[in-house]
């Protein structure tokens, strides 16, 4: 059988991606491939599990557009499918006046993008949040939190019942295109498709170069570690409290979450990892390092934001220290209620010249498309993302058809 459509990748953009691409094209059949044994098992499983309002991003920009997008649609999917999620609001608090300058200045992007944010004095941060300690906020009022397995769990069913065919526990170790068609293997399993599309996280880059496309990247695994706070302590905060981000660095900070089964985590920090996959700490995968500390683009990286990292690393091998960051904004916590919570790995997609990608970036065949870089909220941001993805195959697909179907000039 040669199917219309394959995806390859069972996170959130990839079932969201196969969801549109039936939606779009009921009649398609379509093959979903998932190297695990379930859906939302690596970066989609291992998130805070927050519906993004779209703050930080640049006015505009395809990223923020996605964002508020998606956090619409989720919402609108959770209600759709009774999916519980809770829109909790957030504060982003800041400690000195620094960090007021950069609130006012991400105030002025957000309410650019149509946020609606608003400023936050201490006083009222003291009403708002006891516990809580900073010279002022910014308040989203709009920003959820979720379950982001669950949705993984009800777009799957959803695909069954549209009648999609899904192959759990292939990795893939093989893509070749060949004419019309694009042959994608896994072991001794092998697979035919008109148009191949690959949201495959933290191996993107590995299947992208194993079907021929031309790309200079290569994923660097962030660990994101988090702690989770006793259950005594689950009503420390009413919001989500996320420090003021520093403007030079690509993450957020560490934050304290309100999960939606009650409980609160603490984190995440972003320490380089040994293994894209290693979820305990001091994980090491040789091929992961190898190809990691040979990419000379890993060590302009790293010479760039030089202390940024040795801070991280200090923080993340010292409790103590990691302590100390939450404690900027919530002073009461004790090294005691530090509790050990799963880690996160993102995949950072890193260019040659040592740049991290902080946008979407895909890279194409003539039958694959590869979704290099789906940086965070992609999980907030997977509907629109995947009905982007499954238009441009739509439109290959057409287009593809449209030549194939002109007779030859004589």
């Amino acid at each position: 059988m040669i199917y219309d459509f394959c995806v390859i990748g069972g996170g959130i953009v990839g079932l969201a991606t196969a969801r549109e691409l039936l939606a779009l094209r009921p009649q398609a059949s379509l093959l979903l491939i998932e190297k695990e044994d379930t859906v939302g098992k690596h970066q989609t499983g291992h998130n805070s599990g927050v519906i993004h309002a779209g703050i930080y991003y640049t006015p505009g920009s395809l990223k923020a557009r996605l964002c508020i997008e998606g956090a619409r649609a989720t919402k609108e999917f959770c209600d759709e499918h009774a999916i519980r999620y809770d829109t909790c609001g957030k504060l982003i608090v800041a400690t000195n006046a620094l960090e007021m300058t950069r609130a006012d200045a991400l105030y002025e992007r957000a309410t650019s993008n149509g946020l609606s944010l608003r400023r936050v004095g201490e006083g009222e941060l003291k009403e708002l949040e006891p516990h809580i300690a900073g010279v002022g906020a910014l308040l989203s009022p709009e920003t959820a939190i979720v379950d982001y397995r669950e949705i993984c769990r009800k777009m799957l069913s959803l695909l069954q019942a549209a009648g999609a065919t899904i192959h759990f526990g292939r990795a893939v170790d093989r893509i070749k295109e060949t004419g019309s068609v694009v042959e994608i293997g896994s072991k001794g399993e092998t697979w035919q498709t008109r148009q191949l599309v690959c949201c495959a996280g933290l191996q993107s880059d590995r299947l992208a170069r194993m079907a021929g496309a031309d790309i200079a990247y290569k994923i660097v695994p962030f660990r994101g570690e988090y702690f989770q706070l006793p259950p005594r302590l689950n009503r420390i905060v009413n919001h989500l409290i996320y420090p003021v981000p520093d403007p030079d660095l690509p993450f957020l900070g560490i934050h304290l979450t309100r999960m939606i089964d009650g409980s609160v985590t603490l984190g995440p920090n972003a320490v380089l990892g040994l293994s894209r996959e290693g979820y305990p700490k001091f994980s090491i995968n040789a091929r992961d390092a190898v190809g990691m500390l040979t990419f000379p683009g890993f060590w302009k990286l790293v010479a760039r934001h030089r202390s940024h990292a040795i801070h991280e690393l200090a923080n993340s091998l010292s409790k103590r220290g990691y302590l100390e960051e939450c404690r900027k904004y919530c002073p009461e916590l004790e090294l005691a209620d530090l509790m050990p919570y799963p880690a996160g790995i993102r995949a950072q997609a890193v260019t040659s010249s040592g740049e991290a990608v902080h946008d979407f970036l895909f890279a194409e065949t003539a039958r694959s498309l590869h979704v290099g870089n789906a940086p965070s909220p992609a999980a907030t941001s997977a509907i629109p993302i995947g009905r982007m993805i499954a238009s441009k195959c739509i439109e290959r697909r057409d287009a593809s058809q449209a030549a194939a179907a002109v007779p030859p000039t004589i």
